[in-house]
């Protein structure tokens, strides 16, 4: 498997993928495919956070991190970590994960936030939001919404978590 950043050639298959592993996720809406497409239009969106595990030559993973502000500090957000079911529990997700994260740091981001998973995401260092003074917009369950700090001179954070547009929230 190789990770690499996506690229125009990809956007058909990452299309199909999203749409594949979300259709049997327990609290999908089945637009995280739409979500994807939006969020490439956004001005929030960072080409080089947009990542594709590939296998054999073909997409089986695809992680997305589109910049958020808290508090005038802006973040970013995961959304969406997608998988192939045939690829899932195989460390596709959090190869993923490492690898967006890294590359993050390296650009200068301080910070991950994540409306996900409170099982999934701790293992990657994911803590409640709550902790690092991060709000959750209003509807959201603030015990999903979780952050990681991506480098140790991150700014300390206060106030609500604002995402793109694009999410509609």
């Amino acid at each position: 498997m190789r990770i690499r950043k996506e690229e125009p050639k990809d956007r058909e298959a990452v299309y199909r993928l999203v749409r594949e592993a979300f259709a049997s996720a327990a609290h999908a809406d089945g637009t995280e495919q739409d979500l994807v497409e939006a969020l490439r239009q956004d001005p929030a969106f960072v080409p080089e956070l947009s990542l594709v595990a590939e296998a054999e030559g073909e997409p089986v993973g695809h992680i997305l991190l589109t910049e958020a502000a808290v508090g005038g500090e802006t973040v970013l957000a995961l959304a969406p970590l997608s998988v192939k079911p045939a690829f899932q529990r195989q460390g596709v997700g959090t190869a993923l994960i490492r690898a967006a994260h890294s590359t993050a740091a390296a650009l200068g981001y301080g910070w991950s936030v994540v409306l996900g998973s409170e099982t999934y995401y701790p293992r990657l260092g994911y803590v409640p939001a709550a902790q690092f003074g991060i709000a959750a917009p209003p509807g959201i369950p603030a015990e999903n919404l979780m952050a990681v700090r991506l480098r140790e001179d991150a700014a300390p954070l206060h106030g609500t978590l604002v995402y793109p547009a694009a999410f509609g929230i």
